[in-house]
Parts: structure tokens; sequence; C-alpha cells
């Protein structure tokens, strides 16, 4: 099974993170990939990084990551000019591969999120599933890859800073 690459949909905007309509799988894991290595650092940071880090990891093809070992995890920490988060690089290896699991299991990755009886319910099973996966990345990750999602107004204001996409998920909305 080869998975389609995850596309640059308006990426080179920096500031602009568009909702995907039809994503992908790789999508999916590129988009989740971008809020777990955005959690602890400035946004911004990781938007110029963005181009190196879809090349370090193939385009998130999951079937490519999933297979990622030692020595691709030695290849992505030695990228020049990209965040060297050893624990981060595992992780998306590791939801590579749950997420094709997933995906498989429920006949689409689309179904599995959309197997969940309530919001509450799924941003549960994706922490629980997912490494690094907590409420606001799961928030971005969904809002992002064109899910149903609540208001994010209530969370703004638990949210110490400027945080652009949150922003723009609240002005969405």
């Amino acid at each position: 099974m080869k998975a389609k690459p995850a596309v640059d949909r308006g990426e080179r905007t920096r500031k602009n993170h568009p909702r995907i309509a039809k994503p992908a799988l790789a999508d999916h894991l590129a988009v989740m990939t971008r809020a777990i290595f955005q959690a602890g650092v400035s946004w911004a940071q990781i938007d110029v990084q963005w181009e190196r880090l879809l090349a370090a990891f193939e385009r998130f093809d999951p079937v490519k990551v999933s297979r990622y070992g030692d020595d691709d995890v030695r290849r992505i920490m030695d990228t020049p000019r990209i965040l060297h988060s050893e624990r981060k690089i595992r992780a998306a290896i590791d939801n590579a591969k749950n997420m094709l699991a997933l995906d498989r299991d429920h006949k689409s990755f689309r179904a599995y999120l959309r197997s969940h009886d309530s919001y509450a319910d799924l941003t549960a099973d994706l922490r629980s599933r997912f490494k690094y996966v907590g409420d606001v990345s799961a928030y971005y990750y969904l809002f992002r890859v064109g899910e149903n999602v609540p208001p994010f107004g209530r969370w703004i204001t638990t949210v110490e800073g400027d945080h652009p996409r949150i922003r723009e998920m609240v002005k969405s909305k």
C-alpha cells in the first residue's frame, strides 16, 4: 500500500495553516506531527523549518515513516536547521504505525475519526493512541484536517501568550 505524500497546501505562506478538505493519510500524519513539533516551542520556529521537516520525513508518507529505524532517526537528527528532538521524531514513527493500523482496521482513517460519539471521546482516544497529542494539539490537528470541532473561543483565554494558529482557528469558526 503506497500512501499519497503530504502536499504543500499553502505551507509556503508560513502564517496560513489552511484546513484540508480531503486529507490523504500523509496529510493526517504531517498535520499531527506538526502539532507535536510545535508543542513547547514557538510555532513560528516550526513554520520556518517546515519545508526541511517535510523533506526529512519524506513528505510524511506513513508507510515509509512507519518503517524508520535507528538509522533514520539519526539521519533526521543530523538534518541541519530543524528541531532535533529524538522523542518527537520517534513519536512520529510510532504515530505513523498507529495511523496505518487504524486506517486498515476502520477501512479509512477518516472513518476512525468519525467512529466516536463525541469530540470529547475522539480527543480522549487520540490522546491515548498517539504519542504527545494533548488537548491543543488534538484540536489543531482535527481543525486542520477538516473535522468538526467545537468552538475554540472558550480555550483562547486559557492559553498564555499570543498564538497565531489558535487565533486563526477562533476566527474561522
